[in-house]
């Protein structure tokens, strides 16, 4: 579970509704100041069990580039409504057609596309439906195929946790099992239950099956003519970073490893990892 530093947006961001023509999603939307209009905008999609919020140290560095960004919670993720129960509706096509119709809805042209973890999946899978609202994708922390089987196992514990158990109780069962340095130190414990609470279980049961059986469309991503960036911590036990390396050679893509970064660059060394965003959107 990523854990960003706040869940306060930044004074250039601000919370609302993005209405498309799949319904309405959670955003924080951060724009460069008033005076400077956007070189581009960029969409940024979270992981498993995370949110927009996971991209919250990211925005003043990306828009004080120049950059709006705007950050989705997916359908049935944290302030996205969806469906409890149906997991039908959490289908991959679902939500890449959810991504695409965000992607019209920002009307700003073709937007830089970046997905965290499950995210990047995801947007792969928009990608591949259609690639014309895009002017890059970045992958971040996001292989080619499924999880590894340590972590499909973890995944595999979750959704029978969530079978048996409502919101609250598992919660309270994971809290029990952390490791003592995994525990939060940001002061975020409330709202990181918070977040976890408002998830939709038929969401995260769908698209953990999605990372336990993911195929590799590695091959059909590069034959799409779209600028790609794979950037990853140095360590991840998620996707092997050695994989990660081979994917970017496979995708002939710009590829970024954030030195003491994990899964969630984008929480551990934000600044780096901006830095490296930055610089490559600004040489397109």
């Amino acid at each position: 579970m990523s854990r960003p530093p706040t869940f306060t947006p930044p004074p250039c961001a601000r919370a609302r509704q993005l209405h498309t023509e799949r319904g309405t999603f959670a955003v924080l939307d951060a724009r460069p100041e008033p005076t400077k209009n956007p070189r581009a905008t960029v969409l940024l999609l979270p992981g498993y069990t995370g949110s927009k919020e996971d991209f919250i140290a990211l925005l003043e560095p990306m828009s004080a580039a120049g950059y709006r960004c705007v950050a989705v919670d997916g359908r049935g993720q944290y302030e996205s409504d969806g469906p409890r129960d149906d997991e039908s509706a959490y289908a991959q096509e679902e939500l890449a057609r959810d991504l695409l119709a965000q992607a019209a809805a920002l009307d700003s042209g073709p937007v830089h596309l970046l997905g965290h973890s499950l995210g990047g999946q995801i947007a792969r899978a928009a990608v591949l439906l259609d690639a014309a609202p895009f002017a890059s994708l970045t992958l971040v922390s996001s292989g080619p195929a499924r999880i590894s089987p340590s972590q499909q196992e973890k995944v595999r514990l979750l959704t029978d946790a969530l079978m048996a158990m409502d919101l609250a109780q598992v919660w309270e069962a994971m809290q029990a099992m952390e490791p003592p340095e995994e525990t939060d130190t940001n002061g975020n414990a409330a709202d990181l239950r918070a977040r976890w609470l408002r998830n939709s279980p038929a969401q995260l049961i769908a698209t953990g099956r999605q990372l336990s059986t993911e195929p590799d469309r590695v091959a059909d991503l590069a034959a799409v003519p779209l600028p790609k960036h794979v950037l990853s911590g140095e360590r991840d036990d998620t996707w092997p970073v050695p994989l990660l390396d081979e994917m970017a050679v496979r995708l002939a893509a710009r590829r970024t490893v954030v030195a003491g970064a994990e899964h969630s660059p984008n929480t551990d060394r934000p600044e780096i990892t901006a830095e490296a965003l930055i610089r490559f959107w600004d040489a397109l």
